[in-house]
């Protein structure tokens, strides 16, 4: 299983290294740019259903073929942690030592698209207020983790799950009646 999930793991979580790479660089050089949550959901679940290939890949060639939920689930969520992981502490180093500005860079791109989309003044007036909330919950190291990995962290286990119940498979048992009987 240590296996499975580290290459799994170490796999999805280079994907999402390049791409809060792609992101921050696209809210530096264009912060106009017009988002979109859903893609960037589709995206999310896309990279993390690699989890269901490193479910099954543990199962099919350390396991015989056969899983039960509870080692899917295991398998999968350790896949996920591990990716999240090499996120978060991504994330870490790079803000803190390449992008320290990057807060006011993101906020000045969600008002813009607030703006794009037709907010009235009060309605930017509460965005403004609710980003500089975020602001100061944003301020340490702990907070930064945190909030990275709830962007991701979810996702995965999500996926984990569903992927479990997928692939879970117990080996068929064979009543001792007829067992007897085959003797």
């Amino acid at each position: 299983m240590k296996r499975n999930v580290l290459i799994f793991g170490l796999i999805i979580g280079a994907i999402l290294v390049m791409h809060i790479m792609y992101m921050v660089q696209l809210i530096y050089n264009r912060p106009d740019f017009q988002s979109n949550d859903v893609l960037g959901y589709i995206f999310l679940f896309g990279v993390f259903s690699l989890v269901f290939f490193g479910i099954r890949n543990y199962r099919n060639k350390e396991l015989n073929g056969f899983i039960s939920l509870g080692k899917a689930f295991k398998t999968g969520a350790l896949i996920a942690l591990l990716a999240s992981t090499i996120y978060v502490a991504f994330w870490l180093f790079y803000y803190y030592l390449y992008v320290p500005d990057f807060l006011d860079k993101y906020i000045e791109h969600v008002m813009l698209e607030a703006t794009r989309q037709g907010a009235t003044e009060a309605e930017l007036a509460a965005k403004s207020e609710q980003m500089d909330q975020f602001s100061a919950m944003y301020q340490g190291p702990f907070m930064v983790g945190l909030i990275t990995y709830m962007e991701v962290l979810p996702i995965g286990l999500a996926v984990a799950f569903v992927s479990s119940l997928i692939l879970k498979k117990k080996p068929e048992r064979i009543d001792k009646t007829e067992q007897a009987i085959n003797r």
